[in-house]
């Protein structure tokens, strides 16, 4: 079985790849989007800092409401489906958002392009690992990651050209991806997700081929998924109130936060795929205890630089680092499901971010309120170290 699956998959360059890595970006176009037009909004609907934490809560807090149904439901359906109810999810929060009067439709637009996420992830990341195998399955989703790190930079981006050069609204960049996304429904049709059975099988993919859903939860399983909670809210203590931080704090103009925002990702086209490579030299373990570590003392960096270009360049710096381990925390899911469990997996893998996601902002903004944003950080950093010691103490890797 093994020289056969050598020999047919000799590159990682297929279709199915190019259009999960496509689709990939089009459904994170909108994960930075919303927060980036928070010093918009806020002005417009008039909004405290407890009201903007409740926008940044509510739609995480919806996936984690159905995180664990969907991943049911991938399995159960197929990747083929899943993926078209995730890009039917996109077009229309996308096209609700860019017609909100009021902070409600917005909420309640942000949390479909959310659930977009909740229903595509599961679908995706289970057929690029039932794809590829080896070494090649880290390779593949560094390419797969760095779409969507591609994505969450295009949506920022497009905000500052719309606004800046455009003379557009904020609404009309909603409308404006919402094409792409249709015409991304017709790529989804054409993949050919009877490839995905060729694929050789290791004998730990094999384990609980049965369906058994209890062979799914293991010790390894809720371990890596308790650090994956502790990392989460680390980050998320940070990234939605960053818009607000570079505005007010460090005196960038919207424009200038939005190319910045974008271009905290856009690294990510280099970083996601450079990480896989890594990922599979070293051990997808190694590799993401390397990463973490490194991001974390950037975060530090990026709490004591001032404004203007140290800024720039420490915020760029952390970003870079920060999507480095993205196909090694992915490769170490694959490695700890069945393989026909696999939807279910990577819904509980993104569970831990939602629910953290809806706890983490209403956190931050009532810290906010109270002592401002200075005591964010060394938190958001002492909860990320505390993160790094779950992993390197509590996690064993498999092979």
């Amino acid at each position: 079985m093994a020289g056969t699956a050598g020999t047919k998959k000799t590159s990682i360059l297929t279709y199915g790849l190019f259009v999960m890595t496509l689709t990939h970006t089009l459904t994170h176009v909108f994960g930075r989007l919303y927060t980036a037009t928070f010093p918009i909004i806020r002005e417009e609907f008039l909004l405290t800092s407890w009201q903007l934490g409740m926008i940044a809560a509510i739609p995480p807090l919806c996936q984690a409401v159905l995180s664990i149904p969907v991943g049911l439901l991938c399995d159960r359906i197929g990747s083929k489906r899943m993926l078209l109810i995730s890009m039917l999810f996109a077009a229309a929060g996308s096209l609700l958002a860019a017609t909100a009067a009021n902070p409600i439709m917005l909420v309640v637009a942000i949390s479909l392009v959310y659930l977009n996420t909740t229903f595509y992830h599961p679908a995706s990341y289970s057929f690029t690992t039932r794809l590829f195998s080896g070494e090649n399955r880290p390779r593949a989703l560094g390419i797969h990651g760095a779409g969507g790190t591609f994505g969450m930079a295009l949506g920022p981006l497009t905000l500052s050209i719309f606004l800046g050069y455009l003379g557009l609204t904020w609404r009309n960049v909603y409308l404006f991806w919402a094409i792409p996304i249709i015409l991304g429904t017709f790529l989804v049709m054409r993949v050919d997700y009877g490839e995905v059975e060729e694929v050789e099988v290791s004998r730990t993919e094999e384990r609980g081929s049965s369906g058994d859903a209890t062979s799914l939860i293991t010790p390894a399983l809720l371990t890596f998924l308790v650090y994956t909670a502790t990392r989460t809210m680390a980050m998320q203590m940070i990234s939605p109130f960053m818009p607000i931080y570079m505005v007010d704090e460090k005196g960038f103009t919207v424009n200038q936060m939005g190319f910045l925002y974008s271009s905290l990702s856009i690294s990510g086209l280099i970083s996601a795929p450079l990480g896989g490579v890594f990922a599979s030299r070293f051990g997808s373990k190694r590799w993401l205890t390397t990463t973490i570590t490194l991001s974390t003392v950037l975060l530090g960096l990026v709490a004591v630089a001032p404004g203007g270009w140290p800024f720039v360049v420490a915020y760029l710096v952390y970003g870079f680092s920060g999507t480095l381990g993205m196909a090694a925390r992915s490769d170490i899911i694959a490695r700890l499901t069945p393989r026909n469990q696999r939807g279910m997996g990577y819904s509980l893998l993104f569970l831990p971010g939602s629910i953290m996601g809806a706890i983490s902002p209403l956190f931050s903004a009532k810290l906010i309120e109270v002592l401002g944003f200075s005591q964010l950080f060394p938190i958001a950093i002492g909860i990320s170290i505390v993160s790094i010691l779950i992993l390197v103490f509590a996690i064993k890797e498999r092979h």
